[in-house]
């Protein structure tokens, strides 16, 4: 095993920080994959990364009090899509639970994907992958995607509520406002107006 490659992968993980997810797949630049396994195995013995489920690893983050804490559900299903060369998004009901418009927390963690429709226990989480077709799934992407799934999902009339617009439009930074303004011709007509509320704040 070569150490200099042992070392950057290790550089690599640390790099992304403590919560970060990741498979073998992340580290090809970095070493052979014969020698990226090796490593991680190695890692995983020492106690430096923890082992998700074959193949996949995170760099745990610990808590003072409650220690070692679980990955995030994101952070899983994005490994995941690097690995497999697939996009997905959260769900309808994930994205507007996630942005706080629901308050009903899912059974599983559902995300649409325009890979194959598969369920992986990863932990204490079930993580459900729905099939999509490409074109049913929006190219925004990060908090943008997550917007317009939740507008999706609470449907035309829960989203024309001002405390609706409100609340994700404080979730929104700047440059991704801006982002989903430039989406509205693309989305369904009873969103377009909407979007461009949020994008301005969530006034009326």
């Amino acid at each position: 095993m070569s150490a200099t490659a042992s070392k950057e992968i290790m550089r690599r993980i640390q790099r992304g920080g403590a919560g970060s997810v990741f498979t073998g797949s992340d580290f090809a630049a970095a070493a052979p994959r014969a020698t990226v396994d090796q490593t991680l195995s190695r890692l995983t013995r020492a106690g430096r990364i923890r082992r998700l489920a074959r193949g996949l690893y995170d760099y745990p983050r610990t808590h003072e009090k409650l220690g070692t804490l679980a990955p995030a559900p994101d952070d899983i299903a994005q490994a995941i899509a690097r690995r497999d060369n697939i996009r997905v998004q959260p769900s309808g009901e994930a994205a507007a639970n996630a942005l706080g418009l629901s308050t009903q927390v899912p059974a599983k963690l559902v995300y649409l994907t325009d890979g194959p429709s598969r369920t992986l226990r990863v932990g204490k989480y079930t993580i459900q992958f729905q099939h999509r077709s490409p074109g049913r799934l929006t190219d925004a992407g990060g908090a943008v995607t997550l917007a317009v799934n939740a507008l999706q999902y609470v449907g035309p009339d829960e989203a024309r509520r001002p405390e609706v617009k409100r609340a994700i439009s404080r979730s929104l930074k700047d440059e991704e406002k801006r982002r989903l303004a430039a989406s509205a011709r693309r989305l369904p007509a009873w969103m377009q107006t909407i979007v461009r509320d949020i994008a301005m704040g969530g006034s009326e």
